[in-house]
């Protein structure tokens, strides 16, 4: 007897090959200690991006999938030791130098003439403070100290200090190098560029770096901003904090903008985000043009 292909039943299907992927449940768990420990929210839309970001983590850590990188962080004791690193990959980074620029006007054509006619005035009395408190890679303190060089090279020179915290590492020890590809420094002024700005040797390298004295200028360190105190003085006469606030829940946005304004004198000036509002919250800040506010 033939023993035939039977036509009438169904072709068994491949067993399905497990995704490489985070499940709903590890994103959730991963999300609320991303929050718990930045502020940032992290909602499913974010889960591609998120899963993108670990597989760079992988490797370093000699585990095969996703799955082994969660059991190693959610079950097997490993998130003390990740943790500095798994915020360091979720955290977004991408920045240029003179972004938003009318808010650099604003800074070199009013606020520094403002703080100027206070009693002990920075320049004279004591050094015009600048805290950068999400400064990611530099470009924004970096930005700033290009404009407090050349104001100094125009013969008006200001005494100054910019202090820049990021609670990324990586973004760190790249700000600490000043250098960059060439594409973030677009929107650099050609003469600024001409002086501050030095370019590869290599032609395929398409990179530049801060010259010495631009780099001199912005002291570096880690903060959170999730932290209950900061190791940041309370005359800071200026502090840029932009495009952080959408990341973090009403809540979290009041309390840390609460703690901001215990780091900055009254007359100083807050510049954030353009697509921010906080007109709402009950501070001791007055609007005093698009994303930019005066301390009460």
């Amino acid at each position: 007897m033939m023993i035939g292909i039977d036509d009438t039943r169904p072709l068994a299907k491949p067993a399905p090959s497990p995704r490489d992927g985070l499940s709903p449940r590890d994103f959730d768990r991963l999300a609320a200690i991303i929050e718990s420990h930045t502020g940032i929210r992290m909602p499913p839309t974010k889960r591609t991006m998120v899963e993108g970001r670990l597989r760079r983590r992988l490797r370093s850590l000699g585990l095969p999938d996703l799955n082994a990188y969660c059991r190693h962080v959610l079950d097997g004791g490993g998130l003390d030791g990740e943790l500095v690193d798994l915020i360091d990959a979720v955290t977004t980074n991408k920045t240029d130098f003179f972004r938003e620029i009318d808010h650099f006007r604003y800074l070199m054509d009013t606020a520094i003439p403002a703080l100027s006619r206070l009693p002990h005035h920075p320049g004279r009395d004591r050094p015009l403070k600048i805290w950068s408190a999400a400064c990611s890679t530099g470009a924004e303190p970096y930005t700033v100290a290009m404009l407090l060089l050349e104001q100094e090279r125009a013969g008006t020179p200001i005494r100054h200090e910019i202090i820049a915290t990021d609670i990324c590492t990586e973004a760190l020890a790249t700000a600490r190098m000043g250098i960059y590809p060439a594409d973030m420094a677009r929107m650099v002024p050609g003469p600024f560029a001409s002086r501050y700005l030095m370019r590869s040797r290599d032609p395929d390298g398409a990179t530049v770096r801060l010259v010495p004295p631009v780099r001199q200028s912005v002291r570096f360190g880690r903060l959170n901003v999730m932290d209950p105190a900061y190791p940041v003085p309370t005359d800071m006469d200026v502090i840029f904090f932009r495009n952080i606030l959408i990341y973090f829940d009403k809540a979290t946005q009041k309390k840390v903008l609460e703690k901001l304004c215990g780091h900055l004198r009254p007359g100083g000036c807050l510049f954030i985000g353009h697509s921010e509002t906080i007109t709402s919250m009950d501070l001791p800040l007055k609007q005093a043009g698009s994303a930019i506010f005066i301390r009460s």
